[in-house]
Parts: C-alpha cells; sequence; structure tokens
C-alpha cells in the first residue's frame, strides 16, 4: 500500500493520530536544542504495582466522573482518563489559545510567522506535517520489552460503570512527559464545564465575547498549561523560545482534537551527557475489527513494519514497529532550509470492551540509541492501561439488507414438474412459499430435469386433434423460439423426394454381431428404440463401422461387380466422390511407367510381399 493510501483518513482511522505523532516531532526536532531543560534518563522508570497504592486501582482514584482528563500523582505519573460518553462540544479554541499567549509574551514575531499578521494559524508554520513510512533497513527492532508482553498473564475484567457512562480507559504515563494537552480536556468534558450563556446575559464584561463560558473557561486553562510547559521547557533561555514554543503548540489545539487525541506529549531527556526527546500520543478511533484482524490488517496494508499480537492485563492488543519518515518545514528550521528526520516509531491498538472503539498509543523518538530506554516505559505504560465499561455494545454499523436473496442449493424434485416460464409480475409469487421464490441470480437460467427423466425414451405419438386441448390447458405465451418436433419415421439423411419404407428387416451382416452404426441410421437387434424417431431399415448394403485395426485390402475382385454395385446406388447421393486406389497401387511410383512381373523372380515371390524395385524419388 502506498504512503497516501496508509496515511489518509479514508483508508485508515488512525491516520489523523498518526500525523499529530510527526507533527510533535517536527516541533520536538526544530524547536528543542542545547539551552532546552531536560530530566534526567531515570525519570522514565515508574514503580511495580505493589509499590504504589493506586496503581493496581486506577478506577478508585477520586475524579471526578466528567474530569479532569489527566492528574499528575506523586511518585506514580500521570494518569490519563478517556471515555467514549464525554466527546466534549467541538468548540474551536485555537485562535483564542494564540492570542492569549501572544498577550502573556508581549507580541512579537513567532518564528517562520510575521507580525502583525492577524490570527496566527497552523498554516503559517506550515504545520501540520504527514510522515511517510521509512525502508524497512531502517525499521527498528522488537524491543526484548516489547517481546515480552507476548507471554500469557492473567487479564483483569472491566470495572462496571454506570449505565450510559459508555467505554473507558486509564492508564498512567511516565513522569518524564510534558503534556501539551490540557488537564481538564477540551470544553464541555471536564468539571469545569457550565451552563452557556447568552450573548445579551454575558456581554464582554467577563471576557466571554458571547461566547459560552465553558470554551473560554476550557481555552483560558489551556493558555495557563502550555504557558507552564514552556517555562519548563525552557527555563534556561530567554522568553522568545517560551512563546515560540507556546504559541506553536497552542494553533495545534483544534487539530489534536479532531483526531480524537486525549492525550499528547513531548519528552526532553538526558542520556549519558548527550540529548534525547520522544514524543507520546493517545488517542481513541472508531475500529469495530477484532484484535486477530486488525492485526491482519495492519501487517498487510503495512509491509515495511513488524506487527506482534500481545497480551495485556487489561486484554489482547496489536503492537507495530516501523520507521518513520518526517519532514521538519522550513520556516521552523534554525537555518530555513527544509529537512527530513527519521524516526523510530511503536504504535499500540488496544480494543476496548465495547466492540467498536480502539485505544491508539504511540511513541517515537528520533535517537535510535535510545530505542530500548523509551521501549521499557512503553511497555510500562500498557501494562497500566484499565477498562471501564457499562455494559453497552456500539460493535460494527449494520449493514443494509440485501435485495436479492443469497444463493442456496436446488434440491432433485422427486416427480416431474410441467415447465414454467420465467416471470416478473409480483403477483404470480403470492401464492408461493418463501423457498420456492426464484433467485435472480447472474446466468442463463435453465431447468433441472426430475430424478426419472430418460433422455432416451421414445416421443409418445399425440394425435393432432388433442393438439389444441394442450393449447387450451396452458393459454399463456411461452418465452423462446418455436420449433417442429419432426415425425417418428422422419429420416434426416433420406434424400428428399424419396420414401422410406419399414417393410423388411434391416439386413445383417454374416460373421458375428451386428456392428453398432456411427451415423444412427440402423437399428440393431439390442439397441433401443431412437427417442427422435430417425432410424429406417437400411436400403443396400450397410454401411461398416469405423476401423479400430488398419483394414486389410481384399484381393481384387472381377470387373463385372462393379456395375452391379453401381446399379444398387442409381439414385444421387451428397458428398463429394473419392477414388478408392487398386490393391497394387504404389504411392511411390513415377507416372508414366509400367511395372512389370514378367521374369523368373516376380513369379516365384507373391507380389504383395516384393520390394519396391523404383526409387521413391526417381
Amino acid at each position: 500500500m502506498t504512503q497516501d493510501v496508509q496515511f489518509s483518513a479514508e483508508a485508515n482511522p488512525f491516520a489523523a493520530a498518526e500525523q499529530v505523532s510527526a507533527t510533535l516531532g517536527t516541533l520536538t526536532d526544530a524547536l528543542f536544542d542545547e539551552h532546552t531543560s531536560r530530566h534526567p534518563a531515570a525519570s522514565l522508570s515508574t514503580p511495580e504495582p505493589a509499590e504504589h497504592p493506586a496503581a493496581e486501582a486506577l478506577f478508585g482514584l477520586p475524579l471526578a466522573p466528567n474530569g479532569p482528563v489527566h492528574e499528575a500523582l506523586a511518585r506514580l505519573g500521570t494518569v490519563i482518563t478517556a471515555g467514549t460518553a464525554r466527546p466534549g462540544t467541538g468548540a474551536r479554541v485555537a485562535d483564542r489559545v494564540t492570542t492569549a499567549l501572544h498577550h502573556r509574551y508581549g507580541g512579537g514575531a513567532v518564528r517562520g510567522a510575521i507580525a502583525d499578521r492577524g490570527t496566527t494559524s497552523a498554516a503559517l508554520f506550515q504545520l501540520p506535517v504527514t510522515g511517510e513510512f521509512a525502508d524497512a533497513k531502517l525499521r527498528p527492532p522488537f524491543a526484548p520489552a516489547l517481546a515480552a508482553l507476548a507471554a500469557g498473564r492473567q487479564t483483569r475484567q472491566p470495572v462496571e460503570l454506570a449505565t450510559g457512562a459508555g467505554a473507558e480507559v486509564r492508564l498512567v504515563v511516565p513522569p518524564g512527559f510534558h503534556p501539551l494537552t490540557s488537564p481538564g480536556g477540551p470544553a464541555g468534558v471536564s468539571a469545569r464545564t457550565v451552563p452557556a450563556l447568552a450573548p445579551d446575559a454575558a456581554g464582554d464584561a467577563d471576557g466571554t465575547g458571547g461566547t459560552d463560558r465553558a470554551t473560554v473557561a476550557a481555552a483560558t486553562e489551556l493558555s495557563a498549561h502550555l504557558a507552564e510547559v514552556a517555562e519548563e521547557l525552557f527555563s534556561a533561555t530567554g522568553p522568545e523560545p517560551r512563546r515560540d514554543f507556546a504559541v506553536i503548540t497552542a494553533t495545534l489545539t483544534d487539530l489534536l482534537q479532531d483526531a480524537g487525541v486525549r492525550y499528547a506529549g513531548v519528552c526532553a531527556l538526558e542520556q549519558d551527557g548527550r540529548a534525547s526527546e520522544a514524543t507520546l500520543v493517545i488517542s481513541l478511533a472508531r475500529h469495530p475489527l477484532p484484535i486477530t484482524a486488525l492485526a491482519t490488517e495492519l501487517a498487510t496494508v503495512r509491509r515495511h513494519a513488524e506487527v506482534w499480537t500481545v497480551l495485556l492485563p487489561a486484554g489482547p492488543a496489536a503492537v507495530l514497529v516501523e520507521g518513520r519518515t518526517v519532514p521538519v518545514p522550513g520556516a521552523l528550521a534554525a537555518d530555513g532550509q527544509r529537512r527530513w528526520v527519521v524516526t523510530s516509531a511503536v504504535q499500540a491498538f488496544v480494543p476496548l470492551p465495547d466492540g467498536g472503539t480502539v485505544l491508539c498509543a504511540q511513541l517515537s523518538t528520533a535517537q535510535p540509541e535510545d530505542w530500548e530506554l523509551y521501549t521499557e516505559a512503553f511497555a510500562e505504560l500498557l501494562k497500566s492501561i484499565q477498562f471501564g465499561w457499562d455494559g453497552e455494545t456500539l460493535g460494527a454499523p449494520v449493514a443494509p439488507a440485501p435485495t436479492a436473496a443469497p444463493p442456496v442449493p436446488v434440491p432433485a424434485p422427486t416427480a416431474p414438474t410441467a415447465p414454467t416460464a420465467p416471470t416478473s409480475d409480483p403477483t404470480a409469487l403470492a401464492g408461493t412459499e418463501p423457498e420456492e421464490r426464484p433467485v435472480h441470480l447472474r446466468g442463463t437460467p435453465v431447468r433441472i430435469p426430475p430424478a426419472d427423466f430418460n433422455p432416451f425414451a421414445p416421443v409418445a405419438e399425440e394425435p393432432v386433434a388433442t393438439a389444441p386441448a394442450a393449447e387450451a390447458a396452458e393459454p399463456a405465451p411461452r418465452k423462446g423460439t418455436p420449433v417442429m418436433i419432426p415425425p417418428p419415421d422422419f429420416d434426416p439423411f433420406g434424400i428428399s423426394g424419396t420414401t422410406t419404407t419399414t417393410d423388411a428387416p434391416a439386413a445383417q451382416p454374416t460373421g458375428g454381431a451386428p456392428a453398432p452404426d456411427p451415423f444412427g441410421t440402423t437399428v440393431a437387434a439390442e439397441q433401443k428404440p431412437d427417442p427422435f424417431g430417425t432410424t429406417v431399415a437400411a436400403q443396400g448394403p450397410a454401411v461398416p463401422p469405423p476401423p479400430s485395426t488398419p483394414p486389410l485390402i481384399p484381393a481384387q475382385t472381377a470387373p463385372v461387380a462393379a456395375p452391379a454395385a453401381e446399379s444398387a446406388e442409381r439414385a444421387p447421393r451428397k458428398g463429394t466422390p473419392v477414388m478408392i486406389p487398386p490393391p497394387d497401387f504404389d504411392p511411390f511410383g513415377i507416372s508414366g511407367t509400367t511395372t512389370t512381373t514378367d521374369g523368373p523372380e516376380a513369379a516365384a515371390e507373391p507380389e504383395a510381399d516384393a520390394a519396391p524395385e523404383h526409387r521413391p524419388f526417381g
């Protein structure tokens, strides 16, 4: 499958989330430098479930039913919660967030954009970007931490939720990642949701500008959150890198919401004195295929990737490892030149218990030397997944009922039935049973004969007077071409104008049993009557059967017998006359010469055994 099909939303329901992952990889490569504040690599390690009281019971945490979306817990990480019953209102908040961040940092031109050009959007930075699959040689190995997920283990039952809560998932993200999504989620899904106010009631006094207060609250919270993340990542630099990072990520807010992303984060680490970055994206998408069919589909359309089916504590999942190439736009690059970056990516697909939703978690890094470090953290993230469910199954969309019945085997009838012409009149089928309705299939309709049908039985002779009665019994017109059935004594090989007689029995040749006639014009003693009525008594000598061995040439007969044979066949015959050569015909003899047999040697030997005296080529 080509790259355009693989990363298209029509063929891949996870394409939008994969585009977000590629875009975040572009930001980390273009905006992170030696001045970026980094955590030690040990910050990715997470405690075992027995070391933290809340690790095994994430649904027992005191989180509000409608939020927050993620919350940081000491010594555990960030607990992410996402559900199918809280999609949000879909309100656009990107413009409001970018405007608030511009005002916070005092304005100015962001990297790759022109100052005072109006509303800042992602298109000004040539975002988002779409990744492409890299060559199979650049594919990272299936790390041991990921391969260990294929081992057998006991799975958890989903936590029972109240009716109408849908399916919900909770997991733990290591503390080394910085979330770029709001802790309260988009507008309409968190505890800060408030009833919308009318424009005349809200006014501009509270800064809503006619927008509902839930959307304003979500935009305000996200603006403060992105500014805080920028302060953490660029604490050792001036305000310009903080502003650039905060504003550019704010322009992607609506893109993340449309892609179904519930969490998006970046990681900046220091490993053995060198810089290392990674991105993490967690999303939900509708995909009703079971896990085995989903893994088969991934392995089929992504031949450059390696796909495994694993077993998590939350249930079966498919894990994909592949290499991707991500473009870095010239507007974001420090040197202004567009370039490509090869990243290593791991993607996990975990079906939710509702049967129609799939959790997609993907991690990517441009440092292949740190692949095992990040895959170990990713494996722990997958082990922490827990599900809650209200028992309602979504499943696959119901397909429309077919307009034609499927083909069914037709049993052989036990008694002959009268043939029925096909009809398109729906009233003609009103009295038939459902299983007797005709099946409209492609092909030529034929009538299956009854089980006791004898194709070689003689045709019953019917008087002409009964023909009108038969027609009256079936007044309906018949489809097809009318043909004339020949009489029983019809001879298709007879000569036109002659009369065929059947008074004398057929002459049987002597010397054994009668041979079958290959042309069907004679009737043997043990042969059944001809069903087509074309056999007659033989006139003249019987036609010999086709030879199974080369015939023996008989001795030459007297010339006087020829006129008698010709007189027996004075009637004109159809066909092309041929001349049968005499027994002493020499096909290799020279035309015009005469072969003599006057010598004594010729008298001593028969002429048939004599060797040819003439050379075939003269």
